[in-house]
């Protein structure tokens, strides 16, 4: 081996141990341990509820079906088609997927074709003006001043992916795509819910309204009677103004309820996306209003229901791969770059071959050796936006549990209420007809009346708000284990 050979190999050989010492030093310490998400989640939640309500969860169930009432199922349609919040959701997701596409694109070959014109004048006494003057042309031939130039070719570059860096920042961006669609999928559920809960609300307001205006009727009698009662000088006229009383209050606040009744159906114009116009719904009474009871299935499948965990799971994903791409920037990095064209000082000559070809070919060797804290401190923020995602992810676990734990709570306690309430209005209804009929045959004051008019129309309120609780109840489970949304994600194959 000649003494130029020999330097040349010890000059590579001190190179590739100057890179193998680099990379050592350039690695990160140990990752934090991260559990599997689902199996951990799976494992931490408990077996069952307290009180199973059967043995498959209610969020299989389709919305039409559990709601049952096709006005409120056009309702909702509209709102799915129209509300601006989902449109904007909708538009994320399309941002998400552009992402998709861009992180897909980096790690195949840039490929660009070009094409150039130019001209160029050098001093003479500078080194390319003596390089012109003495480089021997073809005969009869020199180098023009100024120089033109014509350039037509493709060039290439491309990062070899060795440690999978752009590979797994796609993959990244993919499992972001689905959380988005996840996102837009726990929207709907809201959307769903708070329609359905306003559509209830709006049922009971009618039944309020109604029993109300019934009232009224008892009321406006009675008053008629107290008034041909002090005519003939068997009552006073403290009576009279005490029923006219009670009649106006009642009558003020029968406009109050239907200025209720007016916002919440603009309102649910609102949700569907629309200006508002009145609203279509049942007239049925809202006792008589069958809605479907809930089951609540098995804790664990809350996992795979509930569009917020699935979100939360996929981020989780994707923050564990974006530490492995952060890890890999401590690695080296192999980049090939190519070219291939005709370039000519002449345009007549471009196509000539193959004096116009060119062509080059590289290869790029790349690695940080000192000044790596801003690629540490990228890596160290990767994992602990790992560990956010996985703290977060076992918070939405827990925060979904407890939703379905509390609402069947509500829906047991609400339900005791109700038939409590039942059996007061029952009764207060009957002294309703007793208190009048004694007080016309003079064995009862009017305060008795008024008493028990005033008592009895509480009691039907607040019966028809219990049945109101009842429905908002079982919508709120509803969506608490997961329902009110398509279950086949958009963009899944």
């Amino acid at each position: 081996m000649d003494r130029s050979n020999l330097s040349n190999y010890w000059l590579v050989t001190s190179l590739a141990a100057m890179l193998s010492l680099a990379a050592c030093a350039a690695l990160p310490g140990k990752e934090p341990a991260v559990a599997e998400s689902t199996g951990r989640a799976a494992e931490l939640l408990p077996a069952s509820y307290p009180e199973a309500a059967g043995p498959a969860s209610s969020a299989e169930v389709d919305w039409r079906e559990f709601f049952g009432d096709p006005y409120l199922a056009a309702l909702i349609d509209a709102a799915i088609a129209n509300n601006q919040e989902l449109n904007i959701l909708m538009q994320e997701i399309a941002i998400a997927r552009n992402e998709v596409d861009a992180r897909a694109g980096e790690y195949l070959p840039f490929v660009s074709l070009g094409a150039g014109a130019g001209t160029e004048k050098v001093g003479r006494f500078t080194r390319n003006g003596a390089v012109e003057e003495n480089l021997p042309l073809r005969d009869g031939e020199s180098f023009r001043e100024p120089l033109p130039d014509f350039m037509l070719g493709i060039s290439a570059s491309w990062e070899i992916d060795i440690w999978n860096r752009l590979r797994n920042a796609k993959k990244a961006a993919v499992l972001r795509y689905l959380a988005t669609q996840e996102g837009r999928n726990f929207m709907q559920t809201h959307l769903v819910a708070e329609i359905a809960d306003a559509y209830f609300e709006l049922l009971a307001l009618d039944n309020s309204l109604l029993i109300l205006e019934r009232m009224l009727e008892i009321q406006q009698q009675a008053l008629s009677v107290v008034r041909l009662q002090k005519a003939a000088a068997r009552a006073t006229e403290l009576a009279v103004r005490r029923f006219e009383a009670e009649v106006l209050k009642n009558q003020s606040q029968l406009f109050e309820m239907r200025q209720q009744i007016v916002e919440v159906e603009n309102r649910l114009n609102f949700l569907a996306g629309r200006y508002p116009q009145p609203i279509e719904r049942q007239a049925a009474d809202l006792e008589n209003y069958a809605l479907r009871s809930v089951s609540l299935g098995q804790p664990s499948e809350l996992l795979a229901n509930r569009p917020d965990v699935r979100q939360a799971e996929l981020e989780l994903a994707a923050a564990k791969l974006d530490v492995s791409v952060a890890r890999a920037r401590f690695y080296p990095s192999l980049d090939i770059s190519a070219a291939l064209g005709l370039q000519t000082a002449a345009s007549g000559t471009l196509l000539s071959a193959p004096e116009s070809v060119f062509y080059n070919l590289a290869g790029e060797v790349m690695m940080p050796l000192f000044n790596k804290q801003a690629i540490r401190a990228a890596y160290n923020n990767a994992t602990a936006s790992q560990l956010q995602a996985l703290y977060r992810y076992q918070q939405i676990v827990l925060n979904a549990y407890v939703e379905v734990a509390n609402q069947w709570a509500m829906i047991r306690n609400i339900g005791e209420s109700h038939s409590n309430k039942s059996e007061q209005v029952a009764a207060l209804t009957e002294s309703v007809a007793i208190a009048d009929r004694l007080y016309r045959s003079a064995r009862a004051e009017y305060t008795e009346v008024l008493l028990t008019q005033r008592d009895a129309l509480e009691s039907r309120m607040e019966l028809v708000e219990l049945r109101q609780q009842q429905f908002s109840a079982l919508v709120n489970m509803y969506q608490a284990l997961g329902g009110g949304y398509a279950k086949t994600v958009e963009g899944e194959s």
